[in-house]
């Protein structure tokens, strides 16, 4: 091994900071010098101040130009130290050759093929700060053809191993407190290729005080190779592998006892490691390498399978697990040839089941359970609401909605409200849906009552196999979906499609006359609720009313106001009014539309009665009448008008 001593061009942090750096990142580099320039130029230009930034780069006998890069680099980063050492065989021994000489209060391990967000150091660090941290997750993204392991969607400052989706990644590319990983000794198995960061995740997650989420940033971009060549892409020793794996579940056993907190563990373990070798790297095997992966998996399969596992994987990992433990090794070939490269085909619907499509469902000469097959609770619904809009008193819905992998026969707007549950029925075709709401008719030709109705979306596919499953009235309606598999889920505009539409409004509403209707969004999640409100307090009309008002000495008076009424008949009626605490003044008004449902509304006023006033413009639509208050032109309070006494003569 050699560095700096040896090393001329490689060069040890220095600068005018003496104290120890915020945080040190960790690059293992073995022939990557094709993507260093992205990779370690990353870590150079972090708004992180480069003086608090300490960078190892371990160069682990790279035979390309990686090793003359990184010297060069050295020079003229001066936080940049470089070590050069013979194969090792993994990252594994270069990342602890990194950690033994690390200084900084935090360690982030880098591999030298992905990059980091130019803010990602700042970001964890404060995150890490904030919380007392042990461990700080960043956002990862994948690039490159190469997918992400786990979407973290939500920031949080503390999350449990056991009900989060943080032990997805094991990996090593997240920040630690490098007091913490030395107070438990942590550090990575050697001479592995694939697999080495496990035991450093599983223990370091375990033993944590506090697990926190920063994903409000794209903090890591995961790459796949141009030339394929990531560790997990290689042809191994697979029985040899999944021996290793053996020892490394045997030592999460040791840790976390039998139940279903283990199972949640054990779920991630069979989709990451015990299963994965079962598809291309299998098939591409004979019969006797064929074996000896059955023969290395099997006895994990045996030792930790339990019921909870089994339910919880996906049909296609269930089948290759029972196989595996039953010995069909024929079936398992099957299986995995009709799951390598294209789809297995679309799901049975049975009974009001679904179940996937895989060799020898229920075939007499395989006996598999169904239960293997059945996807049924794993079918959800893929939709977007994608329009919303008005078109006089009908509310008109567009998006798409489709059952994942079943498509779509019946699509249904859901209207809610205190146990109640009405149906308008949308048209849809090749995914897409229109739906338009009559509030004056949605009941059953009767008006919707007056109170707050939630929006949601059902999706229905049938059962075509059984000749009872059809879309005729029956006793439980017109669109029964007893015979098929029905979804449903809350309606949620896209962005952009928060605009006017969501401003209260005036709508016909049948023998009752017109109402005030508005859209809005509930929170947090932004569910799309429809509000109807005879009494029109709880979203009042008239939101945007401001004027002006002004009066000379001699009373005379003028008023204008101006505001936005969606909906407004042509036949309402819109008059300025004055109010005091006892008496009220009609005014004659004039009334201008323009486009955009906006009214201006004008009176004067000739000598009128003496006192302060509060403006307000009423409002009378049939049975429907209002009193709105105009605001003053900048909004800060009601509008005012002041006509003085008359003044006495002198003489």
């Amino acid at each position: 091994m050699s560095d700096r001593s040896d090393h001329p061009a490689t060069g040890a942090a220095t600068g005018p900071a003496s104290t120890a750096p915020a945080v040190t990142v960790i690059v293992p580099v073995h022939n990557t010098r094709r993507y260093l320039d992205r990779s370690l130029g990353s870590v150079f230009t972090q708004t992180l101040d480069q003086r608090r930034i300490e960078i190892i780069a371990v160069d682990d006998g790279s035979t390309d130009d990686s090793a003359a890069w990184l010297d060069e680099a050295a020079r003229t980063h001066p936080n940049l130290t470089v070590v050069h050492q013979p194969a090792s065989g993994g990252a594994g021994r270069p990342r602890n050759v990194g950690l033994d000489r690390a200084t900084g209060d935090y360690v982030f391990f880098l591999d030298s093929d992905d990059h980091l967000g130019p803010e990602a150091l700042d970001r964890l660090i404060r995150t890490a700060e904030e919380h007392g941290s042990d461990i700080v997750y960043g956002r990862i993204v994948g690039a490159g053809g190469r997918g992400a392991p786990v979407d973290l969607r939500t920031s949080s400052a503390r999350v449990s191993v056991f009900d989060s989706p943080v032990y997805w990644t094991l990996a090593a590319y997240k920040l630690f407190r490098r007091s913490f990983i030395e107070e438990h000794r942590l550090r990575f198995v050697e001479g592995r290729l694939l697999g080495e960061d496990l035991p450093f995740g599983i223990a370091a997650l375990l033993r944590a005080g506090t697990v926190s989420v920063h994903a409000d940033y794209d903090c890591y971009y995961l790459y796949g190779r141009e030339d394929d060549s990531n560790a997990s892409r290689q042809d191994l020793d697979w029985p040899e592998y999944l021996g290793y794996i053996g020892t490394v579940l045997d030592g999460l056993a040791d840790r976390v006892p039998p139940g279903p907190d283990r199972d949640k563990l054990l779920v991630r373990h069979f989709h990451g490691e015990i299963l994965m070798p079962f598809a291309a790297a299998y098939l591409a095997r004979d019969e006797t390498g064929r074996r000896a992966m059955a023969d290395a998996a099997r006895p994990l399969v045996e030792r930790y399978l339990t019921d909870g596992v089994l339910a919880a994987l996906p049909p296609r990992l269930r089948l290759r697990a029972h196989c595996l433990r039953a010995g069909l090794d024929t079936e398992l070939a099957a299986i995995l040839r009709a799951d390598t490269g294209t789809e297995p085909g679309p799901p049975r619907i049975i009974e009001g089941r679904a179940y996937a499509a895989y060799p020898y469902f229920r075939d007499p000469d395989h006996p598999i359970p169904d239960a293997l097959y059945d996807l049924t609770d794993r079918i959800g619904i893929q939709q977007r609401l994608t329009g919303v809009a008005w078109v006089g008193g009908m509310l008109h819905l567009h998006g798409t909605a489709t059952l994942r992998t079943l498509g779509a026969d019946t699509v249904d707007i859901l209207l809610r409200r205190s146990g109640a549950q009405l149906t308008v029925p949308a048209d849809h075709a090749d995914g897409h849906w229109h739906a338009a709401l009559d509030p004056a008719t949605a009941a059953g030709g009767e008006p919707l009552a007056d109170g707050i109705w939630g929006l949601k979306i059902a999706v229905t596919a049938r059962d075509h196999t059984t000749p009872a499953a059809t879309s005729g009235d029956g006793p439980a309606g017109p669109r029964d979906a007893a015979q098929g598999i029905r979804r449903e889920a809350w309606l949620c505009p896209e962005a952009g499609e928060q605009g006017t539409d969501l401003a209260p409004r005036i709508i016909s509403h049948g023998p009752e006359g017109p109402t005030v209707a508005a859209l809005f969004l509930s929170t947090p999640h932004g569910h799309l609720h429809l509000d109807l409100d005879h009494d029109g307090a709880r979203r009042p009309l008239g939101a945007d009313l401001h004027g002006e008002a002004t009066c000379t000495r001699s009373g005379r008076a003028t008023l204008a106001a101006g505001l936005t009424l969606p909906g407004c008949p042509a036949g309402a009626e819109l008059q300025l009014i004055l109010r005091d605490a006892t008496r009220t003044v009609a005014l004659r008004t004039t009334v201008e539309r323009a486009a955009g449902d906006r009214y201006r509304v004008h009176s004067l006023l000739r000598g009128g009665p003496p006192g302060t006033w509060r403006v307000a413009l009423r409002l009378t639509a049939g049975a429907l009448r209002r009193e709105l208050p105009v605001r003053s032109p900048d909004g800060t309070g009601p509008l005012h008008l002041t006509v003085p006494g008359k003044r006495r003569r002198r003489g």
